[in-house]
């Protein structure tokens, strides 16, 4: 099974045979290129060019963060898998408004529907958050009726304030309370393992684009632009809630994270590298474990739920089947 390489730590990353060999102040270490879906990269990190050729001919993403813990590019080898038959309709789907805006509506009904399992299941367990639920439901009663891309973000915006208002009574710990969003940089606790979570997800679901027909430059709800990737945008929306949020709630839950798992520089708040350890750790655990599909009617991994998501986006550009986001029973 292939998995993700995540490197904290300072040192040189090359190919050795058909292994990549990280080295850095602690110790060598070897991992065979076939076991390995993608790297991210969090330390300053010296590589040459025959490793991203080798990286290349294995169809192995390089992930790049900043010193904040901010997505800062990746390594996207020539597509594999690209198909013109597919980007064509990609581009018609958003150059029509209405094809783009009920693409559009479906990431944020699937974004908030996903959203209010969550807050359902911590309502179930006498958590005092029915303001905030039933503000989120009326939201997203909104979007059938949306008729802008600009509304439905503005639905989804607001969503998300209500949402987060609530992890004030879902994790009711001091040090991790929500005064409002901040992204860039982030400046408290919360919002540090908030923004680390998404960037998570977003690299996931990139990578996952790149095993598939589908163009990442190319999204519905994220306007595509001359600056950045945009349909892993949209896609990570349906599962930020499934994946970032639970994590999120795990960790501080059990206490395993805390004020010392963090750091201030100049404003910002950063999760320590024993942080993020954790955090990936459990975030990985979480990719890896499975649930029973109803309509497969078998189990399948969160993972392969992404490649599945995308699946079924392309089926939808080609006529064959009308896209419905997944929806999580919790």
């Amino acid at each position: 099974m292939q998995k993700t390489l995540y490197l904290f730590q300072s040192g040189r990353l090359k190919r050795k045979g058909n292994t990549i060999c990280v080295t850095n102040e602690e110790a060598t270490r070897y991992f065979p290129i076939a076991s390995i879906r993608d790297i991210i990269i969090f330390g300053e990190v010296d590589l040459n060019k025959k490793l991203l050729e080798f990286a290349h001919e294995n169809e192995v993403i390089l992930h790049f963060l900043g010193y904040h813990g901010h997505y800062v590019g990746s390594f996207y080898p020539r597509e594999h898998y690209n198909s013109g038959y597919m980007i064509l309709k990609q581009a018609e789907h958003y150059l029509n408004f209405k094809s783009r805006l009920a693409l559009a509506r479906q990431f944020v009904s699937g974004s908030l529907a996903n959203i209010l399992q969550v807050l359902r299941y911590y309502q179930n367990r006498g958590k005092n958050i029915k303001k905030e639920a039933n503000s989120v439901s009326s939201l997203s009663d909104k979007c059938s009726a949306a008729q802008s891309i600009e509304e439905l973000m503005a639905y989804e915006g607001n969503a998300r304030t209500y949402y987060y208002q609530s992890f004030n009574q879902i994790i009711n710990q001091k040090g991790f309370q929500y005064k409002g969003r901040s992204k860039r940089p982030p400046e408290d606790p919360l919002n540090a393992v908030i923004s680390f979570g998404n960037t998570l997800v977003y690299m996931k679901v990139l990578t996952e684009i790149y095993k598939t027909h589908l163009d990442p430059r190319i999204g519905f709800l994220h306007t595509t632009n001359f600056r950045r990737f945009t349909l892993n945008l949209d896609v990570a929306e349906i599962f930020k809630p499934i994946l970032a949020d639970r994590v999120l709630f795990s960790l501080i839950g059990k206490k395993m994270l805390d004020r010392k798992s963090f750091e201030n520089h100049g404003g910002a708040t950063l999760l320590k590298e024993q942080g993020r350890k954790l955090y990936v750790q459990e975030f990985e655990e979480k990719l890896m474990s499975t649930f029973y599909h109803r309509r497969l009617k078998r189990h399948v991994s969160y993972q392969t739920l992404i490649r599945m998501e995308l699946y079924k986006l392309q089926k939808h550009l080609m006529g064959e089947q009308k896209y419905q986001p997944f929806v999580s029973r919790w």
